[in-house]
């Protein structure tokens, strides 16, 4: 989470199919992985960004932004929260800015406002400012080097390099992603980890609820 202070950005990022599947399953066309480390993680980056942009396809406005845990997780909010996330460190974090984070937020949304989405803000605005994130932050990647050194001043100011900081957006991306993953599945029972991968295990409908139904039953030995 990246708090709200000065503002950073611009345009869209989407990978091939081919190029998506690479950067989730770490797998090159022979098999083997890239030497190149930067190109590497921006590869599993951008992966876990379409992903999350990927559960929205298909849904209502309704069901896009309804709260479905109790601290109001939705999947609407957390591509507004990983816009933040991304201008604000390969950003601020570099002293790289642009227009685009000092209209981050705006209107009454209140002190978690990158977390949901209020009835003024649209869909299309949201997924387009994402894509802007992802094109600034990809250019912050491509422009520096791993061991270039930038602050973080919600963490104290600490020194940073790029490298930390491509590691720690792609796992935090990532973990938004899986969270879109479970809401997606309790809305309409959609899954998957890419448009073309489903990463299922079990695929026919009545083998899911018998498995399910095992595992219900192991679970309701210990109430």
């Amino acid at each position: 989470m990246v708090p709200e202070r000065s503002p950073a950005v611009s345009g869209g990022s989407s990978g091939a199919p081919g190029e998506l599947l690479r950067s989730c399953l770490d797998r090159l066309g022979d098999g083997m992985a890239t030497l190149d480390v930067k190109d590497e993680l921006h590869g599993y980056l951008r992966g876990a960004r379409e992903a999350l942009v990927w559960k929205l396809e298909g849904l209502g406005e309704y069901d896009i932004r309804r709260p479905l845990t109790p601290t109001g997780t939705n999947l609407l909010g957390l591509v507004k929260h990983s816009t933040a996330t991304h201008l604000g460190y390969f950003g601020e974090v570099f002293g790289r800015s642009s227009d685009a984070l000092g209209a981050r937020f705006s209107g009454d949304a209140g002190p978690a406002a990158e977390f949901w989405a209020t009835p003024d803000e649209s869909r299309q605005d949201i997924v387009n400012g994402y894509r802007d994130a992802g094109e600034f932050s990809d250019a912050t990647i491509d422009e520096l080097t791993l061991d270039a050194v930038g602050h973080v001043w919600w963490w104290g100011d600490a020194p940073v390099t790029l490298h930390h900081v491509l590691v720690h957006v792609t796992a935090d991306t990532q973990r938004h992603a899986g969270h879109a993953d479970i809401l997606r599945e309790l809305i309409d029972g959609s899954v998957g980890m890419l448009k073309s991968v489903d990463n299922l295990h079990i695929r026919d409908p009545a083998e899911q609820q018998r498995f399910r139904d095992r595992v219900e039953a192991a679970a309701a030995q210990f109430r």
